[in-house]
């Protein structure tokens, strides 16, 4: 299957993305869900990253956001696929281009609600502020 969708999952008391001085998602108490995708993903590899997700055992007491209901506040993060072996550039040449990345995106938010998750979202290629309270922190990457 080649590589899979990468997240950073952090446990949030309130995280937020604001576009041109709007705020467009907004969630309390439940998890930020950076995601990157790559040229292999595929939309097996969104519903796959998207049941992770929900069922990740990080919030209090080792629960799940299916087991709670936490709300997630999803966000295209194509810099996770950043590589920075060389030099002090990043390259981006392991980021999936958009025409990719985002129906990838759109996949794994239509499973996250499909399997009852409260999805909160960013806008894909927009210059997008992001604001958190991490809780912990408790931060987990995942690479299925």
């Amino acid at each position: 299957m080649g590589s899979i969708v990468r997240a950073v999952v952090q446990t949030v008391s309130s995280a937020s993305v604001t576009v041109d001085g709007e705020i467009i998602g907004e969630i309390s108490d439940g998890l930020l869900v950076l995601v990157g995708v790559t040229h292999t993903d595929t939309p097996q590899a969104a519903e796959a990253m998207a049941r992770k997700v929900h069922e990740l055992r990080i919030l209090d007491g080792e629960q799940s956001s299916a087991e709670t209901g936490a709300p997630l506040l999803v966000v295209s993060q194509f810099t996770l696929y950043a590589d920075t072996r060389n030099g002090r550039r990043p390259g981006w040449s392991a980021a999936a281009p958009a025409g990719l990345a985002e129906p990838l995106l759109e996949v794994m938010m239509k499973a996250l609600l499909r399997r009852g998750a409260t999805v909160a979202t960013g806008r894909f290629r927009a210059n997008m502020l992001v604001a958190s309270v991490n809780v912990g922190p408790r931060t987990v990457i995942i690479d299925l």
